[in-house]
This record gives structure tokens, sequence and C-alpha cells, in this order.
């Protein structure tokens, strides 16, 4: 800024959060908060190096660590993301999407200043694309449907361990019930829909069927589902801004494809594809895991039907 004060951007529309950084840059000498509602105003208004960008984990209509990998080489600034307290993954996350790390909330003067102090400068041994070096619009994306997709990054191999299916590179079971917990919350913040669904097939199937329906899989969704492996024989989607019409749609696309390409069973049965759907806002839904429980239960009705699609 022309005043000579350090600026702390803050990306989010939640009047909370914003009156949260304000109250705490108050005590901070030489640095004040400016206000941005959108990831595209960072991009417009080529923020000075070494300011500080604080992204509200609940963006309005966006995946903050999709935003994370978006800004990398961008803004040349210090990116911390806002979550909750107890976010056990938060940290990991976002420092694996090209954040400098997390803030937890609510925010004060005592964490915004040892934030700061601690991401003076880029992390020991970083990439050139996350030190700023690259030139704009060559930084990799981080697809929220799989993460393990990023080119041209430095992706912590133990950490996509940790958050993935050795088998499909799909979300494992862990990761899914964190996801779960998340997008229900960011949904019922804006009342936005959320559909969740659960897709599955009887019996037992090779490896390369498995990959092939997770190739499926990943060819029906858009960047922004979640997209994880249950158990032996079923999946989990949580579709955001869904509501159970495209949800449907989804999961047709993926029976019909998985028919067409003739997948089967390790006996040789055709693989007979069963989808149980749920979704919110909905009169009985209240808790992520009455979600979770309606879906499961359509899944369930759909199989004993002899397959197809089922919603509750």
């Amino acid at each position: 800024m022309g005043d000579g004060l350090r600026t702390i951007r803050v990306v989010t529309t939640d009047s909370s959060l914003l009156s949260q950084a304000q109250a705490a840059c108050a005590g901070l000498d030489g640095w004040e908060v400016v206000a941005v509602e959108a990831v595209e105003e960072l991009l417009s208004s080529s923020p000075i190096p070494g300011d500080v960008i604080l992204l509200d984990k609940y963006l309005r209509g966006d995946n903050v660590y999709e935003v994370c990998r978006l800004l990398t080489g961008r803004t040349r600034c210090r990116t911390l993301v806002v979550v909750e307290h107890g976010n056990v993954m938060g940290d990991a996350l976002a420092r694996f999407a090209g954040a400098t790390g997390v803030l937890t909330s609510p925010l004060s003067t005592t964490k915004l200043r040892e934030a700061i102090e601690v991401s003076s400068g880029p992390r020991p041994n970083m990439p050139d694309d996350e030190r700023g070096l690259v030139e704009p619009g060559t930084e990799p994306q981080l697809p929220e449907k799989l993460l393990v997709g990023i080119a041209d990054g430095s992706p912590d191999v133990n950490l996509v361990s940790a958050l993935t299916d050795p088998d499909t590179s799909l979300f494992n079971y862990a990761f899914l019930n964190y996801k779960l917990d998340e997008e229900f919350k960011r949904a019922q913040r804006w009342s936005e829909a959320l559909s969740c669904v659960m897709l599955g097939f009887e019996g037992q199937c090779s490896p390369d069927v498995l990959r092939q329906l997770a190739g499926i899989i990943l060819d029906s969704s858009r960047d922004t589902d979640v997209l994880g492996r249950f158990d032996e024989s079923s999946f989990l989607f949580l579709l955001p801004r869904t509501g159970p019409d495209g949800a449907e749609v989804m999961a047709l696309r993926v029976g019909q494809v998985a028919q067409e390409l003739e997948l089967r069973d390790l006996i040789g049965d055709p693989l007979v594809i069963s989808v149980g759907i749920s979704y919110c806002p909905h009169p009985e839904i209240r808790r992520r895991e009455d979600l979770y429980a309606r879906a499961r239960e359509a899944f369930v009705a759909a199989a004993a039907d002899g397959g197809g699609v089922t919603c509750c």
C-alpha cells in the first residue's frame, strides 16, 4: 500500500472471519487488513511480494486447496489457510497444495504474529514453482478428485499414501470421513446443495477391472467432486453444489460406460452397478451422519432390487 503498511489480504465473504482478522491485525505494528471477496481480485491487483494472504477454508464456490495451487507462482505472497480448531489434516493439505501453512480460528494477534514471523521466507528446499519463480499459467493445478495428479510439483509421497487407496488412486475411507464433515459444513454454511452417492457391485473383481471402474468414475466427474473407495466393492462420492438429479446423471453415466465396456466380476458375470443417493438440504438430514446413512440405505435398496439407482 502507498501508506507504507504491509497488507494482509483476507479472502472471504464471511463478515465474522473478516472481523476477527481486523481485530487481530490491530495489535500488529505496520500491518493493515484488506478484504477480498473473490480470488480473481488477487490475480488482478498484483499484491506486493512479502504481503500475506489469508484464505477462508470455506470459500464460497471454490475449493480452497485448488485456489492455493492457482495462486502459486502468481502472487509471490505468503498464503495461509484459515481452518477450524482441531483440523488435524489442514496444515499438511495446505502445504501439499502450495500454501505456507494454516491459521486456526478464532484468529488472534498472537496467532497472526507467530504465523507471519514463521512464514517470513520460503520453506527450505522448496521447488522453484512454490518460490514464485515460474511463469504465470504454467503452475500445476490440484484437482480435488485426484491429489496424485499434480504435474511438475513435489508432492509429499507420505501424504499421498495416507490419503489415497493404492488400488484405485481415489481417496481412502479415512479421508472420505474427513471430507464428509468438511463438505457438509460448507453446504450448511452457504445453504448449498450437496449430494452423497454410494456406488458399488456384488462380489469381487480383478485389480484391472477395479482400475477401469475407477477410471470411469474419474472421467464422469468434475474436479470439485470428492471421489473415494469405501470398501472392497463400493465407492463413496460427495458432489458439491449438486442436487439429486445431477447426482443421478453422474451415476447413470458410470453404469452405462461400465456396461459398454462389459466389465465382469471374478467369476465372469457382468458387473451389476447399484447406486444410492442422498442429498441436502433435506428436512430429515441434520448431521453429516444422516447424509451418509441415507445414501447407504438407498444403496442397499438398489442392490436388493438387482441394481440401478435409488434416491433417498
